[in-house]
């Protein structure tokens, strides 16, 4: 049954203010996306439906954005925490990583790599150094992916095995296409390095218009099953969310595809799995 007191943390949601100009991705064809949204548009949707605290993700390639953004965490009650942006592949991107880590809000580091027609730089020996600053600085990685990139995150996993990962959005699976079964082989072959979390967020944007909760639920049991209890936490997405659902409606989804689980894994979903992935 449902846990109506389970405590909820948003293990994933944007601020961005279009003047800033640094988000290439927001054009102006994206109808609701395209305007500022900011600390006080979020409150009521927290306040509404028992959200407690919020993870704050980058949106832009710049490390002018995550500095923005810790000015925003430092002045919002409820940020516990930002996942920032810096540049991997700089000649001093260990001292980058070892700058960012100093600021007291800054929990993770996240490279755009969705859209690149080549990320498997990400696996060059060089950057070594920059994951052991990242362990060093205990910091997570959040892997922004698709489902053809499963398996560069999966060797990189294996590689720094001391390294959490949070994979986002369950790496997108192409939902509105009803694909399935290559995607659900590749994230569970993922699922077998315990060091890898799976962010369950993102996908009625990837089922589209007309997506029910009958859609998203073998999606929901399929990385419930291979991450198990203690690997999966909850996110909004939000603002991204709101081009197919509300805060609410996405809220109610996930509650009602969870709400046979016992409420300690419900906590975990909502909650615990966050401050683990995290170490908030």
């Amino acid at each position: 049954m449902k846990d109506t007191d389970v405590e909820k943390i948003d293990a994933h949601h944007h601020f961005w203010r279009l003047e800033r100009g640094d988000y290439g991705w927001l054009t102006s064809d994206m109808g609701v996306l395209y305007q500022d949204y900011l600390p006080n548009d979020l409150t009521p949707c927290l306040q509404e439906n028992g959200v407690v605290g919020t993870l704050l993700v980058q949106a832009a390639p710049t490390e002018a954005e995550t500095h923005y953004l810790f000015g925003l965490a430092m002045q919002t009650d409820y940020i516990r925490g930002v996942v920032g942006w810096i540049d991997f592949q700089a000649e001093d991107a260990s001292e980058r990583v070892r700058r960012v880590a100093e600021h007291p809000r800054c929990i993770g580091l996240r490279p755009m790599l969705q859209d690149m027609p080549d990320a498997t730089w990400i696996l060059a020996r060089e950057l070594a150094p920059v994951f052991a600053a990242m362990v060093q600085a205990n910091l997570t990685f959040d892997a922004l992916i698709r489902p053809h990139q499963i398996g560069l995150i999966h060797q990189l996993a294996v590689r720094y095995p001391v390294l959490r990962i949070v994979v986002d959005h369950c790496a997108k699976p192409a939902i509105a296409a009803r694909q399935f079964d290559e995607w659900s082989d590749r994230i569970g072959n993922l699922a077998g390095e315990a060091n890898v979390f799976c962010k369950f967020s993102g996908l009625t944007t990837e089922a589209g218009p007309g997506w029910t909760v009958v859609t998203l639920d073998r999606y929901f049991k399929r990385v419930w099953n291979v991450f198990g209890p203690d690997r999966i936490l909850w996110g909004s997405d939000w603002p991204v969310c709101l081009g197919t659902a509300s805060y609410a409606a996405w809220i109610t989804a996930s509650e009602t595809l969870t709400q046979d689980l016992p409420v300690l894994e419900q906590r975990a979903f909502f909650s615990t799995n966050a401050h683990r992935a995290y170490k908030i």
